[in-house]
């Protein structure tokens, strides 16, 4: 049986290749082809805000998405300005998680931790900040942890 596809030209036997991993594997048939790329490095990420002073052991209070390239998008609320503070930092985040010089909290110890996780300009980022209550979170200088 070596010749299956023999009567069967080479754009015809693409075809057929084509339609049978479109049965085989469905949502793979409108996949870009191989060897393309993009003209943005991916920037996509996932904020969290977590109840404790450790991130896998507290518990997940908000949670939001955050597409910086090729345009700000995501459930973040204010993409946009995010975005313009991640670019402005670049992965140095504890600029956007610093308190705001003229804030005033108690200093009791209730710890919220805030996370980012997953590629910024192609690159892994893995950022995680406990602050000591839940006022230190409320006066921090960006809006990148404000959702």
């Amino acid at each position: 049986m070596r010749s299956i596809a023999r009567g069967l030209g080479l754009g015809s036997a693409a075809m057929a290749l084509t339609a049978l991993t479109a049965l085989a594997w469905p949502g793979t048939a409108g996949a870009a082809p191989a060897g393309t790329e993009s003209l943005y490095a991916p920037s996509a990420l996932v904020l969290g805000v977590t109840t404790g002073a450790d991130a896998d052991t507290g518990t997940v209070v908000r949670a939001v998405t955050l597409v910086c390239a090729p345009t700000p998008g995501g459930t973040h609320p204010d993409p946009v300005a995010a975005c313009g503070e991640l670019l402005a930092n670049g992965s140095q985040l504890d600029p956007l998680a610093a308190p705001a010089a003229d804030s005033v909290c108690t200093r009791e110890w209730n710890p919220m931790t805030v996370t980012a996780d997953g590629v910024w300009e192609g690159r892994r980022l893995n950022y995680t900040y406990t602050f000591a209550n839940p006022c230190g979170l409320r006066n921090t200088t960006g809006v990148l942890f404000d959702f």
